[in-house]
């Protein structure tokens, strides 16, 4: 369906010999998990669209250090890679899941593959942003869930996931890009 799949893959080939780390995000997450594993995704009867909680299930693992037990993360999506699919991949590790959302972070050769199925990049009004969009168009849309205070579209939504994806980045940039490149000084 996509048009630059060939493309995409070409590109994701590429990163197996010229990447320390990738790291892919959402539908780019779906996307890697296909080419890579040939873990297909699953449209969902109705979109997956707020702030849900997530668990850490590998606290050791260097992508996860500073992580509370629980945290927050939006998500935005209509299709999803079914966790039980992910969790079947001896190869693939899950690090973070939601029951609700299903696996927030999972990674594969100790790092090397990275993917994240929701949106930690989001800022305060992304959500909000795709709401209105789709109420205009006529779509059909719930409020994002745990998202405005009281469930009202006209306060202002919280920020309750920015701690957690700074760190998440932090974590991947130090840990297994910066720390893992190979570097030759001239």
């Amino acid at each position: 369906e996509v048009k630059y799949w060939e493309e995409l893959k070409d590109i994701m080939e590429w990163t197996k010999t010229n990447v320390t780390s990738t790291l892919h995000v959402c539908w780019g997450a779906q996307a890697g998990l296909y080419y890579h594993f040939g873990l297909e995704k699953k449209s969902l009867e109705k979109k997956i669209f707020g702030i849900y909680n997530h668990r850490v299930i590998h606290r050791k693992v260097p992508l996860m250090r500073g992580f509370d037990d629980v945290f927050l993360a939006p998500h935005s999506r209509h299709t999803t890679v079914p966790t039980e699919w992910i969790k079947a991949e001896e190869r693939i590790t899950v690090l973070a899941e939601s029951d609700e959302a299903g696996v927030f972070l999972a990674y594969a050769e100790n790092g090397k593959k990275i993917f994240v199925n929701g949106h930690p990049e989001y800022d305060r009004y992304t959500l909000d942003n795709e709401y209105r969009r789709d109420l205009g168009k006529g779509l059909p849309i719930h409020i994002p869930l745990n998202y405005y205070p009281d469930d009202n579209c006209e306060n202002k939504p919280l920020l309750t996931w920015r701690a957690h994806a700074n760190n998440f980045y932090t974590n991947w940039i130090n840990y297994y890009v910066y720390q893992n490149t190979p570097y030759e000084w001239s």
